[in-house]
């Protein structure tokens, strides 16, 4: 593909998820990480078939940055999202 379209791809889908997430409202904040949690764990899933495709040595380093960096994205958001959720328990008096 041409690199100005995938620019002007990449451009307009951040311009887009800003103007999404910042009309959100702040209850449905936490709702939404975790919906975005399962995503990550979509991502990591395709992550793992792209390392282990055998295709060569460039697509086993890709694939293992890409597992690397969606277990951290997963991991990460459910700890954030689970802190979150704390905040809403009653507190032990």
């Amino acid at each position: 593909m041409d690199a100005v379209f995938l620019t002007f791809v990449l451009v307009l889908s951040i311009a887009l998820g800003f103007e999404l997430i910042s009309k959100v409202p702040a209850t449905l904040h936490t709702p939404l990480m975790s919906g975005a949690n399962a995503i990550s764990g979509v991502t990591l899933v395709g992550a793992l078939a792209a390392a282990g495709s055998g295709q060569g040595m460039a697509s086993a380093l890709l694939g293992g940055l890409a597992v690397a960096f969606a277990t951290i994205n997963v991991v990460g958001g459910y700890l954030v999202t689970d802190r979150m959720l704390g905040m809403f328990r009653k507190k032990d008096s």
